[in-house]
């Protein structure tokens, strides 16, 4: 009965995800990346726990993965960042060039 449980808070959360993201327009999905470094940060930290010597097995199988996704997502969010704060930064003009 609690698999199930959490088999349908599962797919209930994947379902309204999706369609909150896909609501979102284009322009507005660079500033939210930022918002989701956070988030994968948290992820971080609870796979960390679970991966302590407590929980075994499956467990710490699913928290490691759960690091992977989660670094993956905060590396990518920090590039994409940074690209994007790269294009809003002043030009400086290198010197000998006139214009």
């Amino acid at each position: 009965m609690l698999a199930a449980t959490l088999l349908f808070i599962f797919v209930l959360a994947s379902f309204i995800g999706v369609e909150i993201i896909g609501k979102i327009p284009p322009t507005l999905h660079t500033p939210l990346m930022s918002g989701s470094n956070a988030i994968s940060g948290i992820t971080i930290v609870g796979a960390l726990l679970a991966m302590q010597g407590r929980y075994h097995g499956a467990a710490q199988v699913l928290g490691f993965v759960a690091i992977v996704f989660a670094m993956i997502n905060v590396v990518g969010g920090f590039l994409v960042t940074d690209r994007m704060l790269a294009m809003f930064a002043s030009k400086k003009k290198t010197p000998g060039k006139q214009g």
